[in-house]
């Protein structure tokens, strides 16, 4: 029985340790990575690397500008502030109020055609009331002024104001002389008789421009223009002849 046992060989010997590898299993000068995982292979795409954008600082000249001309438009912005402020206490403390005028009296000593080179002479006297009615401030009438009498667009004649000084709750009567002439002036005496007829009356007007001085306590400013328009509404232009004033308004305006 013990001759029919046979003992076959075994090929793989359990107890001897695993055998070295004889041959890569990579071939030589290849590298893994070329291969790739055939694993995860198709699956992620290839890695990009992200390149952050470098914005491009603004010249420092440029950002000077800009808080130059943010500085100085603050500065302005205060200096009007200051100047509103001023003028407002100003205006509480003093209480300005616009000089009044009236024209009283009007006398014509001259209005003559002459034929020869129709030409008008005219010569007026005029009273004028001017007041201030202010408590604080003092006017200073400067030279320089002009006051005009005229009929619609025609200039009669002219003169000028005296140079004075108005205080305080003061007013002043002027008494002030016209002279003038006038070309052409047959046309003009036409429609001053052909008015006197239709209506009764003439209408005629007075400009007054002058220059004054304000003075706020013991402040004197600079100077600035009155213009007074002043409308008059008289029964006749006729020379040495009495002359009624049936309605007289003024109006003030005051330029810087």
């Amino acid at each position: 029985m013990a001759d029919h046992q046979k003992i076959h060989p075994v090929g793989h010997d359990v107890e001897a340790p695993p055998a070295t590898p004889t041959a890569p299993l990579v071939p030589r000068g290849v590298s893994k990575s070329d291969q790739g995982d055939p694993a995860v292979a198709g699956h992620y795409p290839p890695f990009k690397r992200t390149i952050p954008v470098m914005h491009s600082k603004p010249p420092k000249r440029r950002s000077r500008c800009c808080k130059c001309l943010c500085w100085t438009i603050s500065l302005l912005l205060l200096l009007v502030i200051l100047i509103a402020a001023a003028v407002g206490i100003m205006f509480l403390v003093f209480r300005p109020k616009l000089p009044k005028f009236s024209v009283d009296k009007l006398e014509i000593t001259q209005f003559n055609l002459n034929n020869n080179d129709d030409t008008l002479n005219a010569t007026f006297d005029v009273t004028i009331t001017a007041t201030n009615p202010n408590k604080r401030i003092g006017i200073y009438y400067e030279g320089g002024s002009q006051i005009s009498g005229w009929y619609q667009s025609t200039q009669l004649c002219e003169g000028a104001l005296p140079k004075f000084y108005q205080g305080h709750k003061n007013t002043t009567v002027l008494d002030l002389a016209l002279t003038g002439q006038t070309q052409n002036a047959t046309g003009l005496i036409n429609a001053l008789s052909q008015q006197r007829q239709e209506t009764g009356n003439i209408p005629l007007g007075l400009k007054v421009k002058q220059p004054v001085k304000i003075k706020l306590g013991s402040l004197k400013l600079f100077t600035v223009k009155f213009r007074v328009r002043c409308t008059l509404i008289v029964d006749n232009v006729a020379a040495n002849n009495q002359i009624t004033i049936s309605s007289s308004s003024c109006k003030f305006r005051l330029r810087l």
